[in-house]
This record gives C-alpha cells, sequence and structure tokens, in this order.
C-alpha cells in the first residue's frame, strides 16, 4: 500500500514540476531571442536497509535549447538580430558581464544603449553611450553610428561597437534573471566574424504548440496521480474496516 502512495506522490509531484517549468517557457513565447529550458525525470534509487527494491524519481533540469528562434523583420533601427552563432554582451544586474540574444535594443532615459530587458548593452569599453542623436544605425559588424542632433543627415559619427561574443554554449549558465554567464566570472572574448542584422529580430525558440500539448499531458498526469492517491486511501480505508470487523 505504501509503495502505491509513495509512487503517485512523488509522480504528482514532479508532474507538477514539470508543468512549472513549462509554463515559464510559455510565458516567454514573445520574449526576444528567449531559449527555453529543458528538464527530465530521472531514477534514483532509496537508501537505506530494506528499500533495495525502491526507486524514486527526480525532476531535474538539464540545460536549455540553443536552436535559433525565428527573425522577423521589422524595419525598427534599433532591432538587431544575429546572424548564425554568438551572443549580445550585456551588463547584469550584478554588474558583470553576461550574454543574450535578445535584440530589441533602446535608449535609456540617461542615454546608455540597453536591450528590451533594461540591460546595458556592452561595447570595447563598457557601457555603449548614446549623445543626442537625429539617428542611430548599427552596422553588421555591430558598429553604432550617430548622425548628431542638429548635423546634416549625411554626417555619420562613428561612437563605438556592441561587443558581440561566441563561446562554447556548453560553458554557458542561465542565471535566474534569464542571461547566460560563463563559471566563475568568466569573460568571453570579442568575436569579429560575427554579423547583426538590423531592423530586424529574433524571436524566442519556444514552440507554443507544443508547450501548450505539454501543459495538457502534465495536467493529466497530475489528476492521475491524485487519483491513484485517492484509491490507496480507499484501500487502506477498506482494509482497516475489515480488520475491525474481524477483531
Amino acid at each position: 500500500m505504501d509503495r502505491l502512495a509513495y509512487l503517485a506522490m512523488t509522480g504528482a509531484k514532479h508532474a507538477l514540476q514539470a508543468q512549472q517549468h513549462n509554463s515559464h517557457n510559455l510565458a516567454n513565447v514573445n520574449t526576444p531571442g528567449f531559449r527555453q529550458d529543458l528538464d527530465q525525470l530521472i531514477s534514483q534509487p532509496v537508501r537505506g536497509p530494506g528499500y533495495a527494491s525502491r526507486v524514486y524519481s527526480s525532476e531535474t533540469s538539464i540545460g536549455h535549447d540553443f536552436r535559433p528562434g525565428s527573425v522577423m523583420t521589422t524595419g525598427r533601427d534599433l532591432d538587431v538580430a544575429i546572424n548564425g552563432d554568438g551572443w549580445f554582451a550585456v551588463q547584469g544586474l550584478d554588474g558583470g558581464e553576461a550574454y543574450t540574444r535578445r535584440g530589441d535594443l533602446r535608449i535609456s532615459s540617461v542615454g546608455l544603449l540597453e536591450n528590451g530587458a533594461g540591460h546595458p548593452v556592452l561595447g570595447d569599453a563598457g557601457p555603449v553611450a548614446i549623445p543626442p542623436a537625429d539617428k542611430v544605425e548599427i552596422g553588421q559588424d555591430g558598429t553604432v553610428s550617430i548622425v548628431p542632433a542638429g548635423a546634416p543627415a549625411d554626417q555619420l559619427v562613428v561612437l563605438d561597437r556592441i561587443k558581440l561574443v561566441d563561446p562554447a554554449v556548453e560553458e554557458l549558465r542561465k542565471g535566474e534573471d534569464g542571461l547566460f554567464r560563463l563559471p566563475d566570472g568568466g569573460i568571453a572574448p570579442p568575436d569579429g566574424a560575427i554579423r547583426v542584422t538590423s531592423g530586424a529580430l529574433e524571436g524566442s525558440n519556444v514552440n507554443s504548440v507544443e508547450a501548450l500539448v505539454k501543459m495538457i499531458d502534465h495536467a493529466r498526469q497530475f489528476e492521475t496521480y491524485v487519483k491513484l492517491l485517492n484509491k490507496a486511501e480507499e484501500n487502506d480505508n477498506a482494509s482497516s474496516a475489515l480488520l475491525r470487523a474481524q477483531g
């Protein structure tokens, strides 16, 4: 009896955890450059005398899906999509360098180039500062140029170059802020071979249809495990009643 209750309990617990991870992915289906989280169930033996035949499951993260999202043309000057592999270097809230594919850039109230999540974009010498300008352009190699406020339209001034990096994805770790980092505060070197396309934006790599199907599947699994728990309780009550009648 206790085996049925234990297996149903752990199954319900991990179905609920898988649902939470899937819901997080689904919530970011419209987040530019988002990389979905992956998880799996693994078997773990129960330690201790008398439990040699017992195995329980454990739900754990196995990394992230690094496949690119679809690229859409927006025509907006500050929307930038990376062609192929590579990452934008940004400054995290902890002040350290981090990496993202999010390219919906904008100019903050203090004149810094930042992405849609508010993370300052890094250039050759730290965050990219944009003075008052009539126009801002981003070249294929990440070069940031402006037409200064009041200047002729053909007077382009090169300001900085967005830091583009390409570390091995096996080394990257995703933080709770959604940014990727190298272990132990490592800094990836700039990669001059990476090219970007302005006026385009890479979307999330979450497949909304697949995520919705998973959501229904996890809900049904949880419901099944709860029914098994109820059945175990019914069987236990029936056994207790039978013993009382015999006594």
